[in-house]
Formats: structure tokens, sequence, C-alpha cells
């Protein structure tokens, strides 16, 4: 199943469509080699703006319970 989700990082926000079986590092890899997120250290965790929680960029968006129209803040 497809999400969408906002990612934020350094002030930057990227709304990505995105496969909630994929892991999330994954991801923030993929919008930083299309240059739409700054190049920086490796993504450990998140914030998710809708759980109030931290996220682990190890495991998937289904893992952690990221759900359609979350935004994750890079911790």
């Amino acid at each position: 199943m497809f999400i969408s989700i906002t990612i934020e990082s350094n002030g930057i926000r990227r709304d990505v469509r995105i496969d909630n079986e994929q892991k999330i590092k994954e991801c923030v890899n993929v919008l930083r080699q299309s240059r739409k997120l700054p190049m920086g250290n490796e993504p450990d965790y998140f914030r998710s703006r809708i759980n109030q929680t931290s996220v682990s960029a190890h495991k998937t968006f289904v893992e952690e319970c990221v759900f359609d129209g979350d935004v994750l803040t890079l911790l």
C-alpha cells in the first residue's frame, strides 16, 4: 500500500508517496541522491508528528506505524 507523507530535514520539507513496506532510511537516501533533501549524516531517528514518537530509520513505515498524512522530522 502506498502512503503520502512529508519528510523534513534541515528546514526543507518534501512530500512523498511511498510504499509503506519500504525502509524509511531507503526513502531518505533516494531523496538525497535526487537532491530533494540535503546530504548529511545517515539518519537514525525521526519524530512522527501524528504519533509524537521517535521513529527508527532502520525499520519500515508499517513497522513504525507511520500513516498517510504524517510528517517525519529528522532528529
